[in-house]
This record gives C-alpha cells, sequence and structure tokens, in this order.
C-alpha cells in the first residue's frame, strides 16, 4: 500500500504523519494514530519483506535498514509518564522539559534543524527540494516512482558529488506543452526545446556557487551527440553550425546529453549531471510552498503569458508562477534577457521560501513539496533515485545563500543581423567569466575560499626562485593562437632574460589550460617562470623524479592563453551584472 493509501485507511492527510523530533532534528513517520488525539505517535512500522524489518530493497537496487532506522528513532524520543512524547508544541515543550530533567542529550540549534531537510534547486523553477528524512519503504518507493531518468551515457563525472572537486549541475527547463492546462501555450506541437538554461556550478570547498544562465537565443555550435536509443543502440546525432542555443535538446531527436555537450564545448567546463523541468514544475512547486514572492517595479498586464498583476510585492502560484517565468513583453526591453532576471529573482525567492522555517517544520508541506519535486524532476540515470538525489542534496545544503550568485552568460547583439533578434557571446567579459568558473573562483567574497586561494599562490611563489639566466624551458602550443610558442620564447629571451628557452612547435593535442610539467629538483626555475607569466596554481604540474643533466622544462600553451605577457591566471573579479539568492529584488 502507497502512502497515499495509508493516509486515507484514517483519513489522514499522509504529510501529516510526519512530526518533527526535536532532539534529532528529523521527520519522523508516526502512523498509528489514536480515535481523536491525533498527538500521540508511535513508531515507524515500514512493511516487512520476506517477513523480516530492517534492510529492504529499494527502487535503485540498493539495500537500506530504513524501516528499522525510522523505528529506533521513534524509540529515542522522550517518554512522559511511560509514553513517547506527542508531536507539536506541547510534545515539544514536555520532550524539552524531560530533556533538562535527564540531561541525556542537547536540542539541536534551528541551523542545525534546516541542515536536515535536503535542499538543492531545480530548473526555472527553482533547483528543488526533497526535503523528508529517512523513514519507510514505501516513502522511498512512492518518491522513486516519480522520478524520469535519462541515460546519457559517460558524460560527467559519476563520482563528482562527495568527491573533492567542482561540481557542475546544468538546469534545463523545457518549453514543451505536456501536462494539464498547457497545451494553449505558444507551439502546441513543439517536441521541446531548451528554454531556459542554467549551468549550477558548485565550489570544490562547497562554500559556494554560481548560477549561470545560458540565454535560448544565443547562437553558437551543437556538436555531434551521441544518444541513446529505447533499444539500448546508440545513435549519433549530426551538431550544427551558427544555430540557436535551444535547438540543442529536442530537435532532430536530441536528448539531454545534447545539451550537455553544448555548454561543455560553449564553456569548457565538463557537466557533470542534468535536472529538466517542465511547465507543470513551476506551477506545482510553487503551490506546493505556499507562493513564492516576488516584486514588480511597474503594474503588469501581459497577454501574451497572462500576466496580470500590479505594481510592488505579490506572491505568485500555480498559473501565475508560470506566467511570471514566461513573460518577456512585461520588461523595458521585452527580450529574452530581461526574462532570464525575473527567472533567477523567482527561483532566489523559491530557494529562501524552501529554506524558511514555515516550509522547513511544516510536515505536510515538506511532503506535498518533495512529491511535486520528484514528478516534475527527469534527470540522469546516475543520480535517478531519492537515496542519490539525497546524497546530492546534502553536498548542497553546505552552501549559504547569500554565496550564490546569478549571472548570465555575457554577450552581445548578433551583427549578423540588420535588426538584432538572437545574440552572440561577449568577446571580452565573456571569457573573463568563464575563467573564473573554470578556475573555481568564487564571485562572491567567501573568507574561507578567499584565504584557501591566497595560501594557494604563496605557497607557489614561496621558497627561492631561481634566476632566469637558470631557467631551462621547451615551450609548445596547444592553444588557439597560431605561433604561440615562437611568440613566447621571443618575450621570454627578449624581455625576460630566459635564454634557455626553446620553440618545440605544436602540442601533440590541444591544451584547454595553460600547464607547466617541471621535476622537484626544478621547483626553483618553476616558481621563477610562473612569477614571470602569472601562472595560476593550477597550471602547476610537478613531478615524482628529478630531472637529469640539461632535462628541461615542459610548459605547453593551453586556449588560455592570450598571448606573450599577458598573465594566465584568470580574473579574480568581473565587473557585470549579478545578484544574490538571499537579497529580493524588483523585477523592471
Amino acid at each position: 500500500m502507497d502512502a497515499q493509501g495509508r493516509g486515507r485507511a484514517e483519513e489522514i492527510d499522509p504529510a501529516d504523519q510526519w512530526v518533527l523530533n526535536p532532539d534529532t532534528g528529523d521527520y519522523e513517520l508516526r502512523l498509528n494514530h489514536s480515535g481523536g488525539d491525533s498527538g500521540r505517535a508511535s513508531g515507524v512500522s515500514a512493511p516487512r519483506s520476506s517477513g523480516r524489518r530492517g534492510a529492504v530493497r529499494e527502487g535503485d537496487g540498493e539495500r537500506r535498514g530504513a524501516a528499522g532506522e525510522g523505528s529506533r528513532r521513534a524509540r529515542e524520543v522522550p517518554r512522559q509518564g511511560g509514553r513517547r512524547a506527542a508531536p507539536g508544541p506541547r510534545g515539544q515543550e514536555a520532550a524539552a522539559s524531560a530533556e533538562n530533567n535527564t540531561s541525556r542529550r542537547k536540542r539541536k540549534a534551528p541551523k542545525a534543524r534546516r541542515k536536515k531537510a535536503l535542499l538543492w534547486t531545480g530548473g526555472v523553477m527553482a533547483f528543488v527540494l526533497v526535503g523528508v528524512s529517512a523513514g519507510g519503504y514505501w516513502l522511498y518507493q512512492h518518491f522513486n516512482g516519480n522520478l524520469s531518468t535519462v541515460d546519457i551515457g559517460d558524460r560527467g563525472n559519476k563520482d563528482v558529488i562527495t568527491a573533492n572537486a567542482p561540481l557542475n549541475i546544468l538546469i534545463i527547463g523545457t518549453d514543451k506543452r505536456t501536462g494539464k492546462g498547457n497545451e494553449g501555450y505558444g507551439d502546441k506541437g513543439s517536441t521541446g526545446h531548451a528554454d531556459t538554461n542554467i549551468l549550477f556550478h558548485v565550489s570544490k570547498d562547497r562554500t559556494n556557487a554560481t548560477a549561470m544562465s545560458i540565454p535560448r537565443d544565443l547562437m553558437t555550435n551543437i556538436p555531434d551527440c551521441s544518444t541513446k536509443q529505447a533499444d539500448g543502440s546508440e545513435k549519433t546525432i549530426p551538431g550544427t553550425q551558427n544555430v540557436r542555443f535551444n535547438t540543442s535538446l529536442g530537435q532532430f531527436g536530441r536528448d539531454p546529453g545534447c545539451t550537455m555537450d553544448t555548454v561543455k564545448e560553449l564553456t569548457g567546463l565538463t557537466v557533470d549531471h542534468f535536472m529538466m523541468v517542465d511547465f507543470n514544475a513551476v506551477k506545482e512547486l510553487s503551490t506546493a510552498v505556499g507562493g513564492v514572492n516576488i516584486c514588480l517595479a511597474h503594474a503588469v498586464k501581459d497577454d501574451k503569458s497572462h500576466l496580470d498583476l500590479p505594481a510592488g510585492p505579490n506572491k505568485v502560484a500555480g498559473e501565475q508562477a508560470l506566467a511570471f517565468v514566461r513573460t518577456r513583453h512585461a520588461y523595458a526591453n521585452g527580450s529574452d534577457l530581461d526574462r532570464i532576471k525575473g527567472q533567477q529573482q523567482f527561483i532566489g525567492s523559491m530557494i529562501r521560501q524552501m529554506k524558511s522555517d514555515d516550509t522547513l517544520t511544516s510536515p505536510t508541506k515538506l511532503f506535498k513539496l518533495a512529491d511535486s519535486a520528484t514528478k516534475a524532476l527527469t534527470v540522469d540515470s546516475a543520480i535517478g533515485s531519492v537515496p542519490k538525489l539525497s546524497k546530492l542534496a546534502k553536498e548542497l545544503t553546505k552552501i549559504d545563500t547569500k554565496n550564490i550568485t546569478f549571472v548570465t552568460l555575457p554577450v552581445i547583439d548578433n551583427p549578423a543581423e540588420p535588426t538584432p533578434i538572437t545574440v552572440v557571446v561577449d568577446p571580452v567579459k565573456s571569457p573573463q567569466l568563464l575563467s573564473m568558473m573554470q578556475e573555481d573562483t568564487s564571485l562572491t567574497e567567501v573568507a574561507a575560499q578567499k584565504k584557501a586561494a591566497k595560501g594557494k599562490q604563496d605557497a607557489l611563489l614561496k621558497g627561492t626562485k631561481a634566476a632566469a639566466a637558470d631557467v631551462r624551458v621547451d615551450v609548445y602550443n596547444g592553444g588557439e593562437i597560431a605561433g604561440g610558442a615562437q611568440q613566447t620564447v621571443t618575450w621570454l629571451q627578449n624581455d625576460k632574460g630566459v635564454l634557455k628557452s626553446t620553440n618545440k612547435a605544436n602540442a601533440p593535442a590541444k591544451a584547454a589550460k595553460t600547464t607547466l610539467d617541471y621535476a622537484p629538483n626544478q621547483a626553483d626555475q618553476a616558481r621563477a617562470l610562473a612569477a614571470m607569466m602569472g601562472l595560476p596554481s593550477s597550471a602547476m604540474k610537478p613531478g615524482t623524479k628529478n630531472a637529469v643533466g640539461l632535462q628541461a622544462m615542459v610548459l605547453t600553451l593551453g586556449a588560455d592563453f592570450k598571448g606573450a605577457g599577458t598573465p594566465i591566471a584568470g580574473p579574480t573579479k568581473i565587473d557585470i551584472p549579478k545578484s544574490s539568492a538571499d537579497k529580493a529584488e524588483c523585477a523592471k
């Protein structure tokens, strides 16, 4: 019997059967409600499997002791007069009294409780929440059954979630008109495009994140991409040149893996996972959290998106929420770039709403939110189960909302169009932003990361440096600038006095990043060359064996090489419009 079946047996909303344990900060499933005293609760009794309790098989084939764990937690709730404390305010006060009398354990702070609700965000509505703690086989089965998955093959890094590495998640909002009430919007027969796209870059240390929107009308190249067919075979979809970004999905049989490939070619960042949502996700999730607060600088009446709201603060849900994230004509320029700003405001507000005590302390809201979120999501198969999504969510809860920065990939009007309706990458600002993301540089002032970055650079340059005349280096060109190796050697010899530098022509293969390979006994030479060229710590590749004789270091120029004398290290700041997830702003 599923969750809703259990709830209906006693005419109880299944969400109301989840009770906050004040001692652990976890939500626990209580099923035995007696008579009119629904506040009294008993422990979880999960379905038995082959006559056993404890470890049960989940939807993704893994094993968990969800039932036994739920019962154990329930037994830990302080008793009053020989019975378990009732949930709710009275029960919590009594539990607190029992704690003080027995001194068994300390109550967790509210901030710690919030960590138990697993937050992330997804698509145009917000990066999504699976907000209920472990507590029963039926719940896992219910939520697992909601999820849709796509096999994207060997793309991305499947172990990156818990690895000591940055994490890139592509959030795709498709304009496919599926779902009740959505068939009347625009292109009724559309197979769906990559209408809203956000590359969510999470830092290696999980202190900050950059949510970069990619305009749907950006002219770009879509590479050949491999897709999995229903019969298990693979089919390669030919790429196309100089087309809109949104055609990377749905057109010619392209799946989300094709959009991931397009983002990688565009940004130089490997996309590890994707999450995709449709129109229904916006409507259902905004309703599940009780509405999303937004702000308008002026009143809006848009016949195309059906948005009709007064100026100032508003709370939107359902159809109005969808209208808000779809509207373009409500803004000054009526462009997709303006719509992106509104979407970023909406997402930031939903994140704040999800993390509020009003949501996190409401079992009803959490259940409905988790149910809506899992129904709304299509994800890659590597994260296609509740336990795997929960693991991802735990990583994302580490990020303070003030350190989640929303930006848009810098673009300019397409110069090839007399009356521009599409855009192209800004040749100056876009490489700067992408370089910062590639170097895992935060767009906010994160003290811990700033200190770590300074420590890395200090460690890199700390110690003696060889004289320029003693630096011996072979230079290879793996970048995009023709003659880059000779250009660099000429500069090193004439401007820096590195006479033992040699042009070794083209590298065996193209390189995305400039690297310097050196032996332990060449560290002083490496420090000297790094200081001259402005190499970042990530470019330094120390070996394990000492150099012999006249062996030279190897400098391989990458795509980040912009010219001799230009520091390789990426920028630490950039002057572009940005906003933070913790601040409310009015859409203009």
